[in-house]
């Protein structure tokens, strides 16, 4: 049977993969991480979980699967990053205030068998929000590395008024997607129940 290698350290990934019963290892990938020039939000999503894909699947041997995957919210089509400071933080956080965004979550599967990725695209709705809130919010440190500065799974919950989509894709790896694409590529779920 394949071995899974998971291409990011990402501590969320981890967990959503571990809640579905599959073994991996972990080896992040580096790569360069800039917008390209007239690229939409889904494009740069899609584009960079499947570099991420291949950058680990070129060091693994034969008989690897690789999984990647790349997270980006986006408001009115602007890729909104992870803050580079608390001004930062708190001026996505006021852009999103009362507004619907999209979470873009793509997945990219690599193997000697083929190469696939999926889009899963979610729409979340945020409660209007106080800069107050969001500098409180900065001091708990959840948003510090997190893309559009909010972490659904954590305190960032409570900003959430609506989600239509995934879940398990706005926190960073689309359950459902990715259990097919895996077994896609021989990698069965729940080895470990």
């Amino acid at each position: 049977m394949s071995e899974l290698v998971l291409a990011s350290a990402s501590p969320r990934r981890i967990e959503l993969l571990n809640q579905i019963g599959v073994k991996f290892t972990v080896l992040p990938s580096d790569i360069c991480e800039n917008v390209l020039d007239g690229e939409s939000p889904t494009e740069y999503t899609r584009r960079l979980a499947l570099e991420k894909a291949e950058y680990c699947f070129k060091k693994q041997p034969n008989n690897t699967v690789v999984l990647a995957a790349d997270t980006t919210v986006s408001i009115d089509g602007a890729i909104l990053g992870k803050p580079v400071n608390e001004q930062d933080a708190v001026a996505t956080l006021m852009r999103l205030s009362g507004r619907k965004h999209q979470v873009i979550t793509a997945i990219a599967v690599m193997s000697n068998q083929s190469e696939d990725a999926m889009v899963v695209v979610s729409d979340v709705e945020f409660v209007p929000l106080t800069e107050a809130l969001c500098h409180a919010y900065w001091q708990t440190g959840e948003p510090q590395d997190k893309a559009g500065s909010y972490a659904i799974q954590g305190l960032g919950a409570t900003f959430v008024k609506h989600l239509s989509g995934s879940y398990s894709s706005v926190v960073g790896l689309p359950l459902f997607e990715t259990s097919v694409l895996l077994q896609r590529h021989g990698i069965s779920i729940w080895q470990s129940q």
